[in-house]
């Protein structure tokens, strides 16, 4: 039988420890986010829906990038036991360079559209962190600033190849007279993808003031405060501007792109150059041939080909194949830090994330961009000690088998 008695007014009291208030409102909602879901769901409250679904969107039914997604959940993790991980070491050495972490920030267009900070606050988190930064072509920020911001750390920039080549020539240049360590030559954007919700939404660079779009405003005035009072938005490296993202990529993209591009551009670029996009073992066995310093298994978030092949799944074929002659990364679908750890497990040297930094400054800027960062990590972190390694380079194919459907996927 309980023996019960009158509370002691001393245990009382050590339980009633009040949380502090958090009177920054900022603060309060980023510490609140504990996954890159979290940041997505703040960021969908404050953004506007256009801005918002442009980030969010893929292609046509977007299949590429749920598929890619669901593939990084269908991991299971095979740790180890009885090894001393009180230390964890996530650094490693990528394109000629260090990274404390085996991530970086993904080329992303029209950034300052989601928050008006746009590549600055990702330029300055990846600093802070010690990772790499990536400028797109279609990026809101020009070269030149995207270094003052990042000075010392490693900035890297994303390539298209355009219709006027000398375009392309010059920014080449640029990026090079910058001290940009590394250029990613893209290769699946022969023309745009079909983004539905853009369309759908009447989505277009510089956004359009319509019934619509003032009704969306109205609970976000945050928003359009900050987009109606900083300079207009606008491409950093590019003069055109109006109409929708599929038409001005269409006007700029050159479908005829070749390998005799990519071996130009090799000629002009004094860095490390991968190639971003490749979607089959052929293809990157032919890239390693011809010596190029890396290539990133990406299907552009899904943003391109819908139904494309998922990068996760290739990875496995593509390292056994190619690994030893050049450096892989991964991107597309990385929403958890266990997904970076899967991807380095099997074959990977680097992931990038897009989305998941995006979130993070829609639902924040820079301090938004920070929080991202520091969930990744420490769920990286995490996910290491308890597979019981203490380095990314004790991370093998034998700590994870790819599910499809709950069926262990052939290793081949």
């Amino acid at each position: 039988m309980v023996t019960r008695q009158f509370p002691n007014p001393a245990e009382l009291l050590d339980l009633m420890q009040f949380k502090k208030p958090q009177f920054n409102g900022k603060k309060r909602r980023l510490d609140s986010a504990l996954t890159i879901y979290d940041l997505r769901a703040i960021a969908k409250r404050r953004t506007p829906a256009a801005a918002f679904d442009y980030t969010d969107g893929s292609a046509e039914g977007e299949l590429s990038l749920s598929r890619a997604r669901q593939a990084f959940e269908d991991v299971e993790f095979h740790p180890s036991i009885l090894r001393d991980v009180s230390n964890v070491d996530t650094s490693t050495t990528v394109f000629g360079g260090p990274s404390a972490l085996p991530f970086g920030i993904a080329p992303t267009g029209f950034t300052r559209l989601m928050q008006t900070e746009g590549e600055i606050a990702g330029a300055g988190a990846a600093a802070a962190a010690g990772i790499p930064f990536t400028l797109s072509t279609l990026g809101t920020t020009s070269i030149e600033d995207v270094k003052a911001e990042n000075p010392h750390g490693r900035n890297w920039f994303q390539l298209y190849v355009m219709r006027e080549r000398e375009i392309s020539y010059g920014l080449v240049e640029r990026a090079a007279a910058a001290g940009f360590d590394t250029l990613m030559f893209t290769v699946d954007t022969p023309v745009a993808g079909a983004r539905l919700r853009d369309k759908r939404n009447g989505f277009s660079i510089p956004p359009q003031l319509s019934l619509g779009t003032i009704a969306n405003a109205i609970p976000r005035p945050w928003w359009w405060w900050d987009f109606l009072t900083t300079p207009k938005l606008e491409f950093a490296s590019l003069s055109t501007t109006g109409g929708t993202v599929g038409e001005l990529l269409d006007s700029a993209m050159d479908p005829s792109i070749s390998f005799e591009d990519l071996e130009i551009i090799r000629g002009m670029w004094p860095g490390k150059l991968v190639v971003k996009g490749v979607q089959n073992v052929e293809d990157s066995k032919k890239l390693a041939g011809l010596g190029v310093d890396g290539i990133i298994l990406s299907n552009h978030g899904g943003r391109q080909l819908d139904r494309a092949p998922i990068p996760f799944h290739l990875l496995p074929e593509v390292a056994r194949e190619v690994g030893k002659d050049t450096e892989i990364t991964i991107d597309t679908g990385i929403m958890n830090g266990a997904d970076i750890v899967a991807s380095i497990a099997l074959g990977a040297k680097f992931t990038l994330i897009g989305r998941a930094y995006l979130y993070g400054l829609m639902a924040g800027g820079r301090a938004g961009v920070d929080r991202a960062i520091a969930i990744l990590a420490d769920q990286v972190v995490r996910t290491m000690k308890l597979l019981e390694v203490s380095s990314l380079e004790e991370l093998t194919p034998a700590h994870v088998t790819q599910l499809e459907r709950l069926v262990p996927r052939a290793r081949g």
